[in-house]
């Protein structure tokens, strides 16, 4: 198997799911018919048995051979905006990390993303939908109750000499109240927030 077959295996387990047009833009846009050469790897992968394929969809959408989602999952439509994403903050930079749903343990938060970029960490929201505010409250209240712990000190990803908590960002739909936590919050577009920190 060639790297470009196991780096689409790789980023089908890390994004869950992606479609045809995902798969294109992050590993065939550098050639001259991206979706063509796309269309002919997913054939074979699929032939292999090394990829599933959810054909209910009028664009299909590809699994990892072991899947962890049902391919009529709710949650399909919030793994492709995961891997939106991500195609939108690489076009500015390449993240150096980035970890769809990384888990901290109960009770703490529970990110869609953690990322770092631009040579920062961050925790990433992606809301498709508006929450209410109680909703969005005991979100934030768990990044504070993690920030208190204390506990994200000994992350691997630290810098030495000097700990950093990650900024929060919200990306999607609603606006919410974030004044007063004591970790930064943004909300905001990619394309805004890669204006504000060019």
């Amino acid at each position: 198997m060639i790297a470009r077959d196991k780096a689409i295996l790789a980023d089908l387990e890390r994004f869950r799911c992606l479609s045809r047009d995902d798969i294109a833009d992050l590993h065939f846009a550098h050639t001259k018919h991206p979706v063509t050469h796309t269309n002919m790897v997913l054939k074979r992968l699929r032939r292999d048995g090394l990829i599933k394929c959810s054909t209910e969809r009028r664009k299909y959408i590809y699994f990892p051979a072991v899947r962890t989602i049902k391919t009529d999952s709710q949650k399909i439509n919030h793994f492709l905006a995961i891997a939106d994403f991500y195609k939108q903050v690489r076009k500015a930079e390449q993240p150096r990390i980035f970890i769809v749903e990384p888990k901290y343990g109960k009770g703490l938060p529970e990110p869609d993303i953690f990322m770092i970029w631009k040579a920062a960490p961050w925790f990433i929201e992606i809301q498709r939908t508006h929450y209410t505010d109680r909703v969005m409250t005991d979100k934030l209240n768990r990044y504070e109750q993690y920030y208190v712990s204390g506990t994200w000190e000994n992350e691997p990803w630290q810098p030495t000499g000097k700990k950093v908590f990650p900024y929060l960002w919200i990306v999607g739909v609603g606006r919410y109240k974030v004044e007063g936590r004591p970790y930064r919050v943004y909300q905001s577009t990619v394309e805004d927030m890669v204006k504000r920190i060019k």
